[in-house]
């Protein structure tokens, strides 16, 4: 047979193809591991194992098998004992040296009972020195276990202490330069309670004119704050504003994202992405200050190549304000004159940036929909700013039955007339939030409880203060389940400080763990919760099942 052969192949039902295949020649006699023999033809047929190749085992370095291993030497040798020997003792005509002879003579005879009381007296020795040794161990180990304690009460009033002081110099920070909603509810409530006790002082001290003179100074103070207040939130409105142009556009040019089956995150640039991105450098260019002319100039010209790909109203005014400040710009007018015409730059960019037709990218985030029949679904009148406003802006509570003011409304009342500061029952419903949606067991309640009707359990019926520890500081104080089995729900929770959270959570029986008396007092509070959220339509069901529930418990 030849070194190389041709092979036909058919790959279709018309079509064939020859494949040029390699004889190897073995290089060594195959073992005979089973076949038959063709009785006419005389030619045999080996089995499978005989016609593949042998493949060496690889050379570890190490000898595995050795005839040491497999065999054992068995040897069979006789032994002789030695002879038996005689004792000579002194006789007569024999003399015996007895100088290395040692003498013996018998002891004290002592009985079984004596035997036995001087074991017990020995044992009770070794008792005492190991109850002593034991001792010591036990005392040692209380020893560490209280210097552990301490150094983590040390610990744990130093973090307290931390942290309290990190809280009041980030609520000082806050009230000093004031960015967000939450800043200027602090500053709004502290400024009422400065009233309070300014006009409490006054009343007290004061009387006939000079309580009406130190009256009316005081409301001329409250006005100047308040002015200040104003000031501040204006300047905060134009920084957050301009941040949340920056996070729009950002948000708009990020890669598309999805979690693979292996948990991994894949990003893909699309054509859109890019260009959306290229769109958002621009922006931070032309809104940047102080920069060189020379680079000012390249900025508008990369400006101007970008917006001539789509022309419109919008195209024409953009380019006739880039004319007029590069014209301005030769013409060696001042930086400061030319803030104008920048942001109205800025401005109609930004504008062009919002156009679906420009950035596809954009199109679900803006607040307005493109869709103009869209701007009639969930849109209610509002009777105190007289506006037309989306469901998103009214903040209905729960147990609400008609459509009220709009958030805006509702945050002017309370600057202008109670001034509470909602911070501390909105970081209380976040985390119980977060700490629902770690149980992963399709809780729902939660998501219906709103803002006021938290403050409405908090204040009216567990008193801002936890039922364990009479701890009021609501900064330190959560809810969690009362019945960890349960769903969380008005009628299941409890108002406790983190540390009693935590231990209240690896609780397993809550009977033999409290008294009677304390959990006939929480089962108060909850029926007192149960009474409030029955006018509410939507916990209806829910209080249907939590009987059901409770009952067949």
């Amino acid at each position: 047979m030849p070194d190389v052969i041709t092979v036909r192949v058919q790959t279709d039902s018309d079509s064939f193809q020859e494949v040029v295949v390699k004889i190897e020649r073995p290089t060594y006699n195959k073992p005979f591991l089973g076949g038959f023999r063709n009785m006419r033809t005389g030619v045999e047929f080996h089995n499978t194992g005989s016609q593949t190749k042998f493949r060496k085992r690889p050379d570890k370095g190490l000898k595995l098998f050795c005839r040491e291993t497999q065999t054992i030497l068995e040897k069979n040798k006789p032994q002789q004992t030695r002879n038996t020997t005689s004792t000579q003792m002194t006789k007569i005509g024999l003399y015996v040296s007895n100088m290395t002879d040692k003498l013996i003579s018998p002891r004290k005879y002592f009985t079984a009972e004596e035997y036995h009381k001087r074991r017990l007296e020995a044992v009770i020795v070794l008792q005492k020195y190991f109850r002593r040794w034991h001792a010591i161990n036990v005392v040692q180990k209380l020893r560490e276990q209280k210097r552990l304690r301490l150094t983590w009460e040390a610990q744990e009033e130093l973090r307290k202490k931390m942290e309290k002081e990190k809280k009041l110099r980030r609520e000082y920070e806050r009230k000093l330069n004031p960015k967000t909603k939450e800043d200027f509810e602090l500053l709004y409530h502290g400024l009422e309670l400065w009233i309070q006790e300014e006009t409490e002082r006054i009343n007290r001290t004061l009387i006939g004119a000079e309580r009406k003179a130190a009256l009316c100074e005081l409301l001329e103070k409250e006005a100047q704050l308040i002015a200040c207040f104003e000031r501040h939130k204006l300047n905060a409105n134009v920084e957050n504003q301009q941040k949340a142009i920056l996070h729009l556009l950002d948000k708009s040019a990020q890669p598309k994202r999805w979690k693979a089956y292996d948990g991994k995150i894949t990003e893909v640039d699309t054509q859109d992405t890019l260009h959306a991105r290229e769109l958002l450098e621009i922006y931070r260019s032309i809104s940047m200050k102080g920069i060189p002319k020379d680079e000012r100039r390249a900025v508008l010209l990369t400006l101007r190549c970008t917006v001539k790909e789509h022309e419109c109203k919008l195209t024409q005014e953009i380019l006739e304000l880039i004319d007029r400040e590069v014209d301005l710009m030769s013409r060696e007018v001042k930086g400061c004159n030319l803030e104008g015409l920048r942001q109205r730059i800025c401005a109609l960019f930004l504008q062009y940036i919002k156009i679906p037709k420009v950035n596809p990218g954009i199109t679900g985030l803006l607040k307005v929909p493109q869709d103009p029949l869209k701007l009639y679904k969930n849109v209610y009148f509002c009777h105190s700013c007289e506006n037309y406003l989306p469901s998103s802006e009214f903040h209905i509570p729960g147990n609400c039955r008609t459509i009220g003011r709009c958030r805006l409304c509702y945050k002017l009342d309370n600057q202008a007339r109670q001034r509470d500061a909602f911070l501390k029952y909105r970081l209380i419903l976040e985390n119980l939030r977060k700490s629902e949606a770690g149980y992963q067991d399709d809780s729902k309640i939660v998501s219906l409880v709103q803002l006021p009707d938290l403050q409405y359990m908090i204040e009216n019926i567990w008193n801002c203060q936890s039922p364990l520890s009479a701890w009021s500081e609501l900064y330190d104080l959560i809810m969690v389940r009362w019945d960890k089995q349960r769903e969380w729900s008005p009628w299941n929770t409890i108002l406790l400080t983190k540390e009693e959270a935590d231990a209240h959570l690896k609780l397993c029986n809550l009977q033999k763990a409290y008294e009677a008396a304390f959990i006939y007092r929480i089962k108060q509070k909850h029926i007192r919760s149960k009474t409030y959220f029955a006018q509410i339509p939507a916990m209806s069901s829910f209080l249907h099942g939590s009987d059901n529930q409770a009952s067949t418990s």
